[in-house]
């Protein structure tokens, strides 16, 4: 009888313990497949997932979704096989600093068509500053998706 009560605490044990093991189950976290360098556009077939411990340090400072790495540029060179970090990435710029942009000029219903350079890079939806060809004037405009700026009640 009492060799039957060490047994049935031992399987308790051994059990409570089987739990704990499952609860540290492994993490998987996106990392590049190949280094990536700065400037390249990081495309699906350059990331693969890999397992980490559940309580590594720092993991909020790291990119845990896979479709959040595609089509972003690098900042930084990414190492095959690490953590990539969060502030390793930016957007894709639609308009680069010093390139000739199409300006379009919006006021009550007219648009008016113009080419400027860029004095600052920027992706959709972010205010840059531009100088008018024409005018040599510096201007203020919202960059949209195709790379043009508009600029509203000119």
């Amino acid at each position: 009888m009492r060799v039957l009560k060490i047994v049935s605490i031992v399987l308790a044990g051994a059990m409570l313990a089987g739990d704990a093991v499952a609860a540290e189950e492994p993490v998987k976290y996106p990392v590049p497949a190949t280094t990536i360098y700065p400037g390249d556009v990081i495309k699906d077939e350059m990331i693969m997932d890999r397992n980490f411990a559940p309580n590594i340090q720092g993991a909020s400072a790291f990119i845990n979704d896979r479709a959040a790495l595609t089509g972003r540029t690098a900042r930084r060179t990414l190492l095959a096989g690490h953590l990539i970090p969060i502030n390793g990435l930016e957007d894709q710029k639609a308009v680069t600093r010093g390139a000739v942009v199409k300006v379009l000029v919006e006021d009550d219903g007219l648009v008016i068509v113009t080419y400027a350079t860029s004095l600052q890079s920027g992706s959709p939806g972010m205010v840059v500053q531009l100088r008018n060809l024409d005018t040599g004037v510096t201007i203020r405009g919202i960059v949209q998706q195709d790379g043009s700026v508009r600029i509203q009640n000119g």
